[in-house]
């Protein structure tokens, strides 16, 4: 049986118990359309009255009760004034109110005044982009001003970023609402820890200590913060998932999770060491699961990091928040798969170093000629670099097949102002390359770094114009293609170059960047397999045959209301070069998935034709569409319109929309479908699309689109997919 201790930090005597069966005095609630009686106003910050909720412009405001608050966004942040209470008595021993907004003391604040004086101030939480628009507890002991006179002024001096306030609920009462420090003791006996999680609810700092004994006394004690993360913490109520934290590593040991609670939380009872994941039956089961991309189990995740083949598996590692679905917390979650749809989740691959130094984006790659010395030959380690946005460019090295993770000794090794290194094997000057995001000169390159041995680097060029998460690699028509191979230069928008690369300057063909995908997609990566066997024979043993350029990019936008994981990954393409540009098609494992349905050679369809045909949550379709016939068409998959407009040369889906201009009258269409998104390659895969597409209710899986004629369709193939979650 596991053992669990209770340790709560700052609880209350007898004697506060028994006063607090006096009923609270409420000052306050900011329910009405205008300011209570009494309240005054200067300035134009606060208004007329309280705000109903968020205001326009403003980020979501969170975590007040009712309708209404307290809230000086009114006009932006640059606007300013007071707001004051009529005077009251002091009657209970605390003053408890909910506060957010900007982190200003003397200027975003709210103040106790008595005998003309402040006595006591408050200022919001919230001090950089980005932070979280949430109001929490905040309690003034007001016990030395018993029976006196004081009055409340809200105070919004600050301009610009967060210089607002937000306030409600001010109670006097017996009893603190503020949150406190509070901690558990678990002896690890369980793999995991489950944690009630409830999207919405006030963010918690927690951490997890392992207690050591101090020798030569062992009554001496140090605890060890081991991880530390936020997390929405369900108090009191029913969870809307239950997050986990593997505390293998930690067994026989002694766990303290400490979080800063208030009074009376039942939030850290509420624990659960198991050995297993929470409701492991019903993970992949969901109602909007997607069936064949690439979703956590549970929690956020964007950014692929750290694609790679190796020993015969793709490990795909990604950005990702187990304890949220919202972003933030950012580890390497690791997943590794056989056919690149059937996905196992090893946990997670690289820890935060500590709390507020995150995981962000990287690569990973084969040392094969185990260059670093931290493998074998015959075994090569698996090398990975990573931004540790506390130190640098980081990496951490493996000799279990990715499993577990050691980082180098001397990190970092290149320190800049930027992120997210891509690393490769340059074979011709027998040599590694970063190439990494960098901000030099106020402006936006990515720089080369060149390494023999993954360890020490050096500075080699920049190009300029590209933003975050960048990619390289060599590559041709297709992995039997001789001729000369081009480089191509992409960073998160998807956006590239092709060109010549000597592994230290990338020289492009042309100026302009080319574009392949649109929409929802960002942050694309390649897997490196320089050091697998291909997957394909050769046509003759004398012909080599180049790796595979397989691209995995993050469907930023695509969500699914109501679940415990959010985002996903784009369906994995193949790339190939045709002539200057990328062209994209679903990788062949997708066919392992597919039950064929319907086939026609040629037909011609008016609008609202195939509306009767029932496919399935998943489906692919490929056809070619005689655009001739037509002045736009296209077809309604599963109620979202995909239509191409003949006289613009325009295809759009939803409300995504790209230039696609076919030779001759027939233009090639593959779309694949699934249960969040709608994915759309035009033109033999010269055009890209990721939609976010969650279905229309009880809308036809497929419907004809048609106008100025009947759309006229050659080779039309539809096929359902099935889950690739399915056992």
């Amino acid at each position: 049986m596991t053992r669990a201790i209770l340790l709560l930090v700052g609880l209350y005597s007898p004697a506060v118990v028994c006063a607090a069966d006096r009923p609270d005095i409420l000052l306050a609630d900011f329910e009405g359309d205008a300011y209570a009686d009494g309240w005054k106003t200067t300035g134009t910050a606060f208004g007329n009255g309280p705000a109903k909720g968020t205001l326009p412009n403003q980020m979501a405001v969170t975590g007040f009760l009712g309708k209404g608050l307290v809230n000086s966004y009114l006009g932006g942040d640059d606007a300013t004034g007071t707001l004051t209470s009529p005077e009251f008595k002091v009657e209970r021993k605390y003053l408890n109110f909910l506060i957010g907004g900007g982190k200003h003391p003397g200027k975003a604040c709210i103040n106790l005044i008595v005998d003309g004086k402040t006595v006591r101030t408050a200022t919001g939480p919230n001090d950089k982009p980005g932070g979280v628009e949430h109001l929490d507890w905040h309690t003034w002991d007001v016990s030395g001003f018993k029976d006196k006179l004081a009055t409340i002024q809200i105070v919004d001096e600050q301009k610009g970023g967060w210089g607002h306030i937000n306030v409600d609920h001010i109670v006097q009462s017996d009893q603190k609402k503020q949150a406190e420090r509070m901690a558990r003791m678990i002896e690890v006996d369980q793999q995991y820890l489950l944690l009630p999680v409830k999207t919405g609810a006030t963010v918690r700092r927690m951490s997890f200590a392992i207690r050591h004994d101090v020798r030569p006394r062992r009554e001496q004690v140090r605890d060890e913060i081991v991880r530390e993360f936020d997390i929405e913490l369900a108090d009191g109520v029913e969870p809307d998932f239950w997050a986990f934290a593997d505390v293998s590593a930690f067994k026989g040991k002694t766990l303290i999770v400490n979080a800063t609670l208030p009074g009376g939380s039942k939030a850290l009872t509420a624990l659960k060491p198991s050995p297993d994941v929470p409701d492991a039956e019903k993970v992949y089961r969901e109602k909007h699961r997607p069936l064949f991309h690439f979703t956590s189990r549970f929690g956020w995740l964007n950014d692929p990091n750290g694609l790679v083949r190796h020993n015969g598996e793709w490990h795909l590692f990604y950005q990702h928040n187990p304890f949220g679905v919202n972003w933030g917390n950012m580890h390497w979650g690791h997943a590794v798969s056989q056919d690149l749809f059937r996905w196992k989740e090893l946990g997670i691959g690289l820890y935060p170093k500590k709390y507020g130094d995150m995981a962000f984006s990287g690569s990973a790659i084969v040392d094969k000629g185990n260059t670093s010395g931290w493998g074998a030959k015959e075994k090569p380690p698996l090398v990975l670099a990573y931004t540790s946005t506390g130190r640098g460019e980081c990496i951490a090295y493996s000799t279990n097949d990715g499993r577990t993770w050691t980082e180098h000794d001397k990190n970092p090794v290149v320190k800049h102002a930027g992120r997210d290194p891509k690393l490769l094997w340059y074979e011709k000057g027998k040599h590694w390359v970063m190439a990494v995001y960098d901000e030099h000169e106020k402006k936006q390159w990515i720089a080369f770094h060149t390494s023999k041995d993954l360890k020490t680097w050096e500075f080699a060029s920049r190009i300029e114009g590209f933003f975050e998460c960048p990619d390289l690699f060599e590559m041709g028509a297709d992995v039997f293609d001789l001729k000369p191979r081009k480089w191509v230069l992409y960073a998160a928008d998807g956006k590239y170059l092709i060109g010549d690369f000597d592994g230290r300057e990338f020289k492009p063909d042309f100026k302009e960047k080319k574009q392949l995908w649109f929409g929802n997609f960002y942050a694309a990566q390649t897997f490196d397999s320089a050091g697998e066997k291909p997957l394909v024979d050769g046509p003759t043993p004398s012909i080599p045959l180049f790796p595979r350029r397989v691209q995995i990019g993050w469907a930023n936008g695509v969500t699914f209301p109501g679940m415990p994981f959010n985002q996903q990954m784009t369906v994995p393409v193949d790339l190939k070069l045709d002539g200057s540009r990328m062209v994209a098609s679903p990788v062949n494992e997708l066919f392992k998935l597919e039950t064929h349905l319907l086939a026609r050679a040629e037909a011609a369809y008016s609008a609202g034709a195939l509306k009767d045909e029932r496919i399935g949550d998943a489906f692919d379709l490929a056809c070619e569409i005689d655009i001739a016939s037509i002045e736009s068409g296209g077809f309604k998959l599963r109620g979202t319109p995909l239509t191409y407009d003949v006289k613009k040369g325009t295809l759009t889906c939803k409300n995504v929309s790209a230039p696609v201009k076919p030779e001759g009258k027939l233009l090639k269409l593959r779309v694949l479908v699934d249960r969040g998104s709608i994915e759309v390659f035009a033109d033999g895969g010269k055009v890209a699309m990721s939609v976010a597409a969650i279905p229309v209710e009880k809308s036809p899986d497929l419907e004809v689109i048609a106008q100025g004629g009947d759309l006229k369709v050659k080779n039309l193939r539809v096929s359902r997919i099935a889950s690739a979650w399915e056992k």
